[in-house]
C-alpha cells in the first residue's frame, strides 16, 4: 500500500508548535496593502493560534498524512 500524502494546502498554512497547538496566519496580508493601514498591517503579521480542539485535530491529521 502506498504511502499517504500530506494535504499540500494545509502544509503552505499551518505550523505546529512544539507545545502541540496549530498557528496560523492571518488573510488579507498578500496584495492592495497600500490602502490598509500601517497599524493594521503590523497586526496582521502575528500569527494566531486556532481555537478549536476539533479543528486543530483535523489540520494535525492533515499535516501527517492521515485521512
Amino acid at each position: 500500500m502506498p504511502k499517504m500524502k500530506s494535504h499540500s494546502g494545509a502544509k503552505k498554512r499551518f505550523r505546529v508548535s512544539k507545545s502541540g497547538k496549530v498557528k496560523r496566519n492571518y488573510q488579507n496580508k498578500n496584495h492592495i496593502l497600500t490602502k490598509k493601514d500601517s497599524k493594521r498591517k503590523m497586526k496582521l503579521r502575528q500569527g494566531a493560534y486556532l481555537a478549536s480542539a476539533q479543528e486543530s485535530k483535523t489540520v494535525k491529521s492533515m499535516l501527517q498524512g492521515r485521512r
